[in-house]
């Protein structure tokens, strides 16, 4: 009877050592897999992040881009409205020039032509005067 009651008695302290060991067991693969989620979220999050952080990248130099074309655009028309304006005053500066002198040639003719009158006058006067 004492014989079957050990026997029994280390049976049971086996059950429960094996019991012991499975919820061990058990909990220590709980918590593994709790701990691959966790890292596996965070490599999640910080995918995500890495993303987000790339299309921001991407859209503030698309901005930036843009902002840059529009400046040199303006500038471009800027210098061309410039150059126009240029030519045009050097072609208003031209033109007076040439009317200037066109002015000055029939002036210089005029005076030429009053000039040979009044010789053509006083040589006719001395003529009559002989």
């Amino acid at each position: 009877k004492e014989e079957k009651e050990k026997k029994a008695k280390v049976e049971q302290e086996k059950k429960e050592k094996e019991e012991k060991a499975k919820l061990e067991r058990e909990e220590k693969e709980k918590e593994e897999k709790e701990k691959r989620e966790k890292l596996e979220k965070e490599k999640e999050k910080k995918t995500k992040l890495e993303q987000e952080k790339r299309e921001k990248e991407g859209r503030d130099e698309k901005a930036k881009l843009e902002h840059e074309n529009k400046e040199k655009a303006e500038k471009e028309k800027r210098e061309k409205l410039e150059q126009e304006k240029k030519a045009k005053l050097e072609q208003e500066k031209r033109e007076k020039e040439e009317n200037d002198l066109k002015v000055k040639i029939e002036q210089e003719r005029k005076e030429k032509e009053e000039q040979e009158k009044k010789e053509k006058l006083e040589r006719e006067k001395i003529e009559k005067e002989e």
